[in-house]
């Protein structure tokens, strides 16, 4: 029991510190391109408590990382979300290039932060023989935390910010379409993610894109990562 509760508070850190960093790389990079809207809300920052949100940061990644410590013993999906930074795209020169690079931030602070984990990795040798494992675990959990969060916003599905990118990259006449999706974008995620999978077992006829999806590329993912942080997997 002890190992379990510890192993949930070190994935429970590891992923809270991946989605609030992801949401403060918004904020700055807007602040770069000239806006300081989410300066002026106090949310240009590091603390992940200034990001947190109840449900998207706490309940339901706890929901997930408790269920599938318990289930399978291991975490292999992770969804959740942060406060968004509040954004004035107007203020951009150009809004909505300026939208898809603070969009691209997220993803790639959530990429840079799996590579800075696969780098600590290094350290373990000199970590002491008590502190070993959980130091171990949690250089894994954050890694994969990050990989999975910084991919699966990368799905071209507004508010996504994978979607947001699309946005910003296609003709305006197709971009003002694909951004219209915004309004029904999370009930899509919601259905792809939970209700479709579900359904779909009942009806014997198993269909889970998403999921399908992240195991191929998560694996592929992490062995990049290490590779570039010189380690051999």
């Amino acid at each position: 029991m002890t190992g379990l509760i510890s192993d949930i508070l070190i994935g429970a850190v590891a992923t809270i510190l991946a989605i609030t960093l992801h949401e403060a790389a918004h904020g700055y990079a807007a602040w770069a391109l000239g806006d300081d809207t989410a300066k002026l809300a106090g949310r240009l920052s590091l603390n992940p408590l200034r990001h947190v949100d109840r449900v998207g940061t706490i309940i339901l990644p706890g929901l997930l990382l408790i269920g599938q410590l318990v289930s399978i013993g291991r975490v292999v999906f992770m969804f959740g979300w942060a406060k968004p930074v509040p954004v004035a795209a107007w203020r951009f020169h150009d809004p909505r290039r300026g939208m898809m690079l603070v969009a691209a931030a997220g993803p790639a602070m959530n990429f840079f932060l799996a590579w800075l984990g696969a780098l600590a990795a290094w350290l373990l040798p000199y970590v002491n023989v008590g502190a070993i494992v959980p130091a171990t675990n949690f250089i894994q959990d954050f890694i994969l935390a990050n990989v999975v969060l910084g991919l699966f916003n990368l799905l071209p599905i507004p508010p996504l910010d994978g979607g947001r990118i699309i946005v910003g990259l296609l003709p305006l006449p197709l971009a003002q379409r694909w951004a219209r999706m915004e309004r029904a974008g999370i009930a899509i995620v919601l259905l792809l993610i939970f209700i479709v999978p579900e359904a779909s077992r009942q009806l014997g006829w198993p269909f889970d894109p998403i999921h399908a999806l992240l195991n191929r590329v998560v694996p592929w993912t992490m062995r990049l990562v290490f590779n570039l942080a010189g380690q051999s997997v």
